[in-house]
């Protein structure tokens, strides 16, 4: 993953552009009915159980908008929370809390969605000994805090993007000519290129897990699409010369079953692009 700085950067750039999008030249709406100098109170209220998931979030975006904006937090990131749960007030301008409503809604619904369903297979897999991973498979221009809830979620980051690791799939491989060939080129462009990259490879069966283990110097492989029986062979095959992973179409019914196969990751991609936003809102007091 990137660091925590180029995290924060993201973030920023994050609430930079919501903010552009969302208020363009003018809030109308309020700027229209609310005087200038009216100053309020406004509370967060859970409406749906779940993972809380957002408000460092949040009060980033309080701030960004008016830094005179005063928050207070009851609730912090990955809470539990129930129906009629308060996760924060925010005191100030009036104007200035409208301005930030919608965004922070929007970024802590689907945060919170996230993390949910992040802590729901994280408790599935506890006893196993194998993690679960996030994937690339996010919201355009939002991926940082669907990581970030993630995280708060329970589940650990993959590669936040294709400059941070690098992940040989089926077309790498095939255009590059061959599992060998790919790796090798890979590991020769790193070398050339000074780059300190771990080196993911993909899978498709056990023929070419031996391949992969035959070129050497890869950090995870990725079995994709196997099922128990190939996926406990590859295991056992691999042993402790790198990692495991195991990665297509794994559900909440079928998590548990790879895990006990000995993969030391499961990825899913259901974790950020198949969640509904979990029902928050922010109301005047």
């Amino acid at each position: 993953m990137i660091t925590a700085a180029q995290l924060d950067l993201e973030i920023d750039r994050i609430i930079e552009n919501a903010i552009r999008e969302d208020v363009g030249p003018g809030d109308y709406s309020s700027l229209a009915c609310i005087p200038e100098e009216a100053t309020g109170k406004a509370k967060l209220l859970v409406k749906e159980a779940g993972v809380i998931a957002g408000v460092a979030f949040a009060q980033k975006v309080f701030a960004y908008v008016d830094s005179d904006l005063k928050t207070e937090i009851h609730i912090e990131d990955g809470s539990l929370v129930n129906v009629g749960d308060i996760v924060l007030h925010v005191n100030g301008s009036s104007q200035s809390i409208l301005k930030a409503e919608r965004l922070v809604l929007n970024a802590m619904q689907r945060m919170s969605a996230i993390a949910t369903k992040t802590r729901h297979y994280a408790d599935l897999l506890k006893d196993t000994g194998t993690k679960i991973l996030d994937t690339r498979k996010t919201t355009p221009g939002f991926r940082a805090l669907e990581k970030m809830a993630v995280k708060i979620g329970g589940g650990e980051n993959h590669r936040f993007a294709l400059y941070d690791m690098v992940m040989l799939k089926d077309n790498h491989i095939d255009f590059a000519g061959g599992i060998i060939k790919a790796i090798h080129k890979t590991q020769t462009y790193l070398k050339t290129h000074n780059l300190d990259l771990k080196i993911i490879v993909e899978a498709r069966d056990l023929e070419e897990v031996q391949e992969i283990l035959k070129a050497g110097g890869v950090y995870r492989i990725l079995l994709d699409n196997f099922n128990y029986e190939a996926t406990r062979k590859a295991v056992e095959l691999i042993g402790d010369q790198c990692l495991t992973e195991s990665s297509g179409g794994i559900n909440e019914e079928t998590l548990v079953e790879y895990a006990k196969c000995g993969v030391d990751y499961i990825s899913s991609g259901a974790l950020t692009h198949s969640v509904y936003n979990m029902d928050l809102s922010l109301k005047a007091v």
